[in-house]
């Protein structure tokens, strides 16, 4: 049994994948141990409705036009966040001084929490899907025409928690390793997706994480099949019916019941929803977000495994070439094997345990990567 433990989790507060997959730990951790959250965004009201000593931070965010990142307006953007920012990141810093003395820090790709351990020489256990990227080895072939994307993500998710006591990687999919102190074990997966049972169907779910892909509604009206649409139409309170489309507001019971009984998801290539889709054996059309190569990663090993098609922009051809895979997807699916969150939740409480032990000296143990 691991003692009890005084932990500074860190999450970071971009999009909501790392908000719903940290609450998944955080359950278990809370019930065993003292734990204090620090969090930025949206993901900051999503923690605090279901857990005590969630501490609000200022965090990055992105800019989005259509289906693409806009990188500059992004820059200008987070600069004057952080002017505004900063101050409130080191008032919480001395609050968490003065009233929390952690002996271990865990950090979902959250920068705040990973500065205070290194201030203080305490262990960090990284728990993301990011870190793939920089510490496992991918096939020349399948990074064909992305290399320069690839090193430089692999550059920016390298420095973004370097020199941590382990990384956990969240993965559906199982490169190589390329570094040591390195676990890859399966996607965390919100326990209402864990209760769901995968039916078939003939919608289309179609997840949005933008408001201004104005494109989308006319070739989705052209395939002529039921779609329900999430997130393109924010400012309704209920279902919006358009032809074969169907806007409908976010519910979490609505939205997961869509999915499990839809024939396939269209979305970007957020690691979330795919690794849920994966779960439930439904047959995804990746189009990730211009500029983010973490997207295009996942969405390259979707369709290396068979499990879906990745797309650079969405046309009706490439639509109804997916609707023609699905079969194959379906049947490709069902070699992917999941017992819910057992092995990463096993795989935290064992680094834990190793980081608690090691605290106070295992700075000095430690060389590089």
């Amino acid at each position: 049994m691991l003692p009890r433990m005084r932990i500074l989790y860190g999450v970071v507060g971009e999009g909501m994948g790392h908000a719903t997959r940290s609450r998944v730990l955080l359950e278990a951790l809370t019930k065993e141990h003292e734990v204090h959250i620090v969090v930025s965004g949206r993901a900051q009201d999503y923690l605090a409705k279901r857990f005590q000593n969630v501490h609000g931070i200022w965090g990055l965010t992105l800019a989005y036009e259509g289906n693409s990142v806009k990188k500059w307006q992004t820059v200008l953007q987070n600069l004057t966040g952080a002017v505004k920012g900063f101050p409130q990141n080191v008032r919480q810093y001395f609050e968490l001084v003065d009233d929390f003395k952690p002996d271990v820090v865990v950090s979902d790709f959250e920068t705040f929490s990973y500065l205070f351990a290194k201030t203080h020489r305490l262990p960090v256990i990284s728990v993301d899907n990011m870190q793939v990227i920089n510490r496992c080895q991918h096939e020349p072939a399948l990074l064909a025409g992305y290399e320069d994307s690839y090193e430089t993500s692999r550059a920016i998710v390298k420095a973004k928690l370097p020199g941590a006591f382990h990384y956990l990687v969240t993965t559906f999919f199982y490169p190589p390793l390329r570094k040591r102190r390195t676990t890859l074990a399966p996607s965390i997966l919100r326990p209402e997706i864990i209760e769901a049972k995968s039916e078939p169907g003939e919608h289309l779910l179609v997840y949005q994480t933008s408001t201004t892909n104005t494109a989308l509604p006319d070739i989705l009206k052209a395939a002529g099949i039921p779609c329900r649409v999430y997130g393109l139409r924010r400012d309704i309170t209920e279902d919006l019916v358009d032809g074969n489309l169907t806007y409908r507001p976010f519910s979490e019971k609505g939205f997961i019941d869509d999915l499990r009984t839809s024939r396939g998801v269209v979305a970007s290539g957020g690691f979330t929803l795919m690794s849920e889709a994966v779960y439930l054996k439904k047959p995804m059309l990746s189009i990730p977000l211009e500029g983010q190569f973490e997207q295009i990663i996942n969405a390259l090993y979707l369709e290396k495994l068979g499990y879906g098609m990745y797309v650079k922009a969405l046309t009706v051809d490439a639509l109804k070439e997916f609707l023609s895979r699905v079969p194959r997807c379906e049947e490709a699916l069902k070699g992917y094997e999941q017992e819910g969150n057992t092995k990463m939740i096993a795989a935290l409480r064992e680094q834990l345990a190793l980081a608690y032990e090691h605290r106070g000296h295992w700075a000095m143990e430690m060389a590089q990567d």
